[in-house]
């Protein structure tokens, strides 16, 4: 399948997701390793993710995360609860594909998202929820800029333990572009065709 390439970067891009990516996203939901991760849980066929992909594309900004050298998708990353007044949103990321983990996919796919929220819908404040224990993503929360602005104590239950989901967010003017804005600049210092 061929993607657009909407934002790039140098490991990856950002492509609208896709409902022939149903399969594969709806596999990925139901792997234990990455609902662990996430803020809630699915139990999805392929059928039910065609269904939602479209449904989830009316009120949220949602990406599929391309590998450069394959085209392959490996991930899904995403704005959700947009407010457009108050110009803030939540991400949402999961990489799918147990290979790209803990490879700088997922940072640079945050970074991308981020970069798309602040430039091109001129979001001020992005937040998101991470799991207490998933240290890697914590670090790379930070690396891309996120801060800790709370925690709702004892929100996730697996098995019999309770985890605190952390609250973490980055404001538009602690974020630098690297891909929006070089790509703007590469416009403005075009030749102009006459």
């Amino acid at each position: 399948m061929e993607y657009s390439k909407q934002i790039i970067g140098n490991k990856c891009y950002l492509s609208p997701l896709e409902i022939t990516d149903a399969e594969k996203v709806a596999k990925w939901l139901n792997d234990l390793k990455v609902q662990m991760n996430l803020d809630f849980v699915f139990s999805l066929t392929a059928d039910e993710e065609r269904f939602y992909i479209p449904e989830l594309k009316k009120v949220s900004r949602v990406f599929g995360i391309i590998d450069n050298e394959s085209n392959h998708i490996i991930g899904v990353t995403g704005l959700h609860e947009i407010d457009h007044i108050s110009r803030r949103a939540m991400l949402g990321i999961f990489i799918g594909e147990e290979e790209f983990r803990n490879n700088g996919y997922g940072t640079e796919a945050v970074k991308l998202t981020l970069d798309f929220g602040f430039n091109m819908l001129n979001l001020n404040n992005i937040g998101l929820y991470v799991i207490e224990f998933n240290k890697g993503a914590i670090k790379a929360y930070e690396k891309c800029g996120f801060k800790y602005a709370g925690r709702r104590r004892q929100s996730k239950i697996l098995g019999d333990e309770k985890f605190d989901m952390i609250l973490m967010d980055i404001l538009a003017d602690e974020f630098t572009s690297v891909f929006v804005k070089e790509t703007l600049n590469n416009l403005k210092n075009e030749p102009k065709q006459t």
